[in-house]
């Protein structure tokens, strides 16, 4: 299995079931490899999510588990799961998504008429305490993009840093989604092609600023990989990583002394809570990020309310003790 396109290194690990029940986890992953096109990294947690589940199924029952034994498991049995779970200190939203994971494999089971289980779908998975985006002020935003070229070691370097920080927070683009661009992609007009989860494209407009500072890392990268090469390079030539990019961020972070959550995935925030709070709707910012789901996107309202709560309560008199 190992060596089949799409999927990852993690599945050499040997799931503690019955080969009918490995068979299917393998079969599971293949269709989410090739036909729901999940990352690599979405891969190594449904593993992991699944490995756990199996291993406590395996001390619960006291042997590994077949087909015939997860048709059977009671919803006492899922509710020990989530206990053992809890019992270890696990979070909630760690949880929650543990039990997604075998969730998902159920009704893999069920649509192919391997194991058919009702009970779990009577089993609550732990509420899970609603996250709020943690973008960054205007002004913080902006400061990040100027000093972004404060840490580069090489001039090349400090323009590339720019340039990425810059389509960052100027398109709302994830990380992955700038580092994944190619050179013939790059940002020659005022509109991108995006490709982002689940391999979906999205076109992107982009701002004069956006396109001068990658024309200028352009300019500046003593590397010419071609049309088909890296957009974002490394100091060696290679494709730029994002521990590195993160890096970078961290570092300034520091120097601007911006809390922890100023992140890459921060300013991705920040431009689409910026663009609420200039006036931009819903639908739209939904679309320019590429979010599936507008619920996804109306997280943004509560970062704006917590702004216009927080202005409120600092400027209205009757506030005031």
């Amino acid at each position: 299995m190992a060596g089949e396109p799409g999927l990852t290194a993690a599945e050499g690990a040997v799931l503690p079931a019955e080969p009918a029940v490995a068979a299917a986890a393998a079969e599971w992953r293949a269709w989410l490899a090739h036909e729901k096109r999940a990352s690599a990294h979405t891969l190594d947690a449904y593993q992991r999510d699944l490995t756990a589940f199996f291993r406590f199924l395996t001390d619960h029952l006291g042997y590994p588990p077949g087909l015939r034994d997860l048709a059977g498991l009671t919803p006492g049995d899922f509710r020990a799961y989530l206990a053992a779970r809890s019992g270890r200190g696990l979070a909630r939203t760690s949880t929650a998504r543990a039990m997604s994971t075998v969730r998902g494999f159920f009704r893999h089971l069920d649509r192919n008429g391997l194991v058919h289980n009702a009970a779990l779908a009577s089993v609550r998975t732990p509420k899970v305490p609603k996250s709020v985006p943690k973008a960054l002020s205007r002004e913080e935003a902006l400061e990040a993009v100027d000093a972004a070229g404060d840490l580069g070691d090489e001039p090349w370097i400090a323009r590339r840093d720019i340039a990425l920080v810059t389509l960052l927070y100027g398109c709302g683009l994830r990380l992955g989604e700038a580092l994944a661009l190619n050179r013939g992609q790059a940002p020659r007009g005022d509109r991108l092609v995006v490709t982002g989860k689940g391999n979906k494209q999205r076109l992107v407009p982009v701002l004069p600023v956006v396109t001068e500072a990658v024309a200028d890392y352009l300019a500046a990268c003593p590397y010419r990989p071609g049309d088909d090469g890296p957009l974002f390079l490394g100091v060696r030539g290679g494709r730029l990583s994002a521990g590195v990019a993160q890096r970078q961020v961290r570092r300034l972070r520091a120097l601007l002394g911006l809390p922890d959550t100023a992140t890459p995935h921060a300013l991705r925030h920040s431009f689409a809570t910026h663009l609420l709070a200039g006036g931009g709707d819903l639908r739209t910012i939904q679309e320019l990020l590429g979010h599936a789901s507008l619920s996804t996107t109306q997280r943004y309202t509560d970062v704006d309310a917590a702004r216009l709560t927080s202005v409120h309560r600092a400027a209205h008199p009757r506030a005031r003790g």
